[in-house]
């Protein structure tokens, strides 16, 4: 796909009619074009929005864009955020305006999406047997010679099902692999020991549809993960990668793929993969962090490298999920107007953050989240809690990659509330 076709094929969701399937905007806005509403440029709390309903912060997105690009750089590392986070096209060719090399995702039909709006590179973390999935991909890299994926292996019956679905496929450019390393026993997908790792590098060999690349695995599997055991895990991967290096197992190659890095370990990932060895082609050290995007209020902001670097910087949390009480059944109590249809709830319950009354905002003190129902958060409030039916409570969220799947069309708002852009997900 050229890069005139990805633009028109971006510049068409802002062409999309808005209407009932877009929970929280505004219902005097129906039939109105994305971009018709976007240009009216309304304001959260007074352009007609109606409450539960998830906006994005402008400032604290562009912050956190930029601060992953400048760490990236600076550690020497290429960076394939991983898109399942958000599902949103538009955030992928951000992400690539600020220095992506490409896009991880995780399932075939993710790949689909962001094919669909152009992303010309994709790292695919994930095994890939099915064979559907993988005719069409045969169909698209012969497709499109600009078009480059790579995927896991991490067993010979998978590289066998691989190579037999892309024969039959008629492929004709083979598909890129590398060969995953399990972060530990009891640990997720992954080749167990570096043993079972050279098998199945000799079958990718073997066959006439796939190429091995490099190496890679995620280190937020390490059980008990710790600073010394995710070390430890990143040292094994780069010692695979520098074995099957000296063994010839990437001859041809114009570089070798070396990739880790989720969300909580980075600055680990960092610091190992700058100690590379000289290997006989360039490395490209691929980080695939995604969370970082919208950053969150609990999960992530817990976790964080940059808690542990503070002087590199810090993320922002970009959610804030508005709703509205609705119901005060005494001076303990309280609802609003979103439950488990509109927030993340698998890592943390939202955290009440501020309230909103007459255009003023002032902190949710004494105010807390309990619990979700489908449609509702129960809040507690203590004596100092100054809350009424009405008020608009603005909550924050743990863990994105929740949180965007709930919202198909996501208002982005300044700081005074002006609302500037819509972010389409696709899950």
């Amino acid at each position: 796909m050229s890069a005139d076709t990805a633009a028109e094929s971006l510049a068409r969701l802002t062409a999309e009619r808005v209407d009932h399937r877009f929970k929280g905007l505004p219902p005097d806005a129906d039939g109105l074009t994305v971009a018709e509403l976007a240009g009216q440029r309304r304001n959260l709390f007074t352009g007609g929005f109606a409450t539960p309903v998830l906006a994005l912060s402008a400032e604290r997105l562009e912050h956190n864009l930029r601060l992953m690009e400048t760490y990236a750089a600076r550690h020497g590392l290429a960076f394939a955020p991983h898109g399942k986070t958000s599902m949103a096209p538009q955030l992928f060719q951000r992400q690539i305006e600020h220095g992506a090399w490409g896009i991880t995702l995780a399932v075939p039909h993710q790949v689909r999406v962001a094919r669909a709006f152009g992303t010309r590179r994709v790292f695919l973390a994930n095994e890939l047997v099915d064979a559907a999935a993988l005719r069409w991909i045969a169909a698209e890299l012969d497709a499109d010679p600009d078009f480059e994926l790579v995927c896991y292996v991490d067993s010979v019956r998978g590289v066998g099902l691989m190579d037999a679905a892309l024969r039959d496929a008629g492929a004709t450019r083979p598909v890129d692999v590398v060969v995953e390393l399990a972060a530990g026993e009891g640990a997720r997908t992954g080749v167990r020991t570096e043993a079972e790792c050279a098998a199945v590098a000799d079958a990718v060999a073997g066959t006439g549809t796939l190429r091995l690349v490099g190496v890679a695995g995620y280190e937020g599997e390490v059980p008990k993960a710790d600073t010394e055991r995710v070390t430890a895990w990143l040292r094994r991967l780069v010692a695979l990668a520098a074995d099957f290096d000296k063994a010839g197992r990437f001859a041809g190659l114009d570089e070798i793929v070396l990739s880790a890095g989720g969300s909580a370990w980075f600055d680990a990932v960092a610091e190992v993969f700058a100690g590379i060895p000289e290997l006989s082609v360039p490395v490209l050290k691929l980080l695939r962090s995604g969370a970082y995007v919208s950053h969150d209020d609990g999960h992530y902001r817990k976790l964080t490298p940059f808690n542990r670097v503070p002087e590199e910087g810090a993320l922002e949390p970009a959610f804030r999920l508005w709703t509205q009480v609705v119901s005060r059944p005494s001076a303990e109590q309280a609802f609003v107007n979103a439950g488990k249809r509109d927030a993340a709830y698998d890592l943390d319950l939202p955290f009440a953050q501020v309230i909103r009354r007459d255009g003023a905002e002032r902190p949710a003190t004494g105010v807390s989240v309990t619990a979700l129902s489908d449609q509702h958060a129960w809040l507690a409030t203590t004596p100092e809690a100054d809350l009424e039916v009405g008020d608009w409570v603005g909550l924050g969220l743990s863990h994105p990659c929740t949180s965007f799947d709930k919202w198909q069309l996501i208002p982005v708002a300044e700081a005074d509330g002006t609302v500037v852009d819509y972010v389409r997900t696709f899950f």
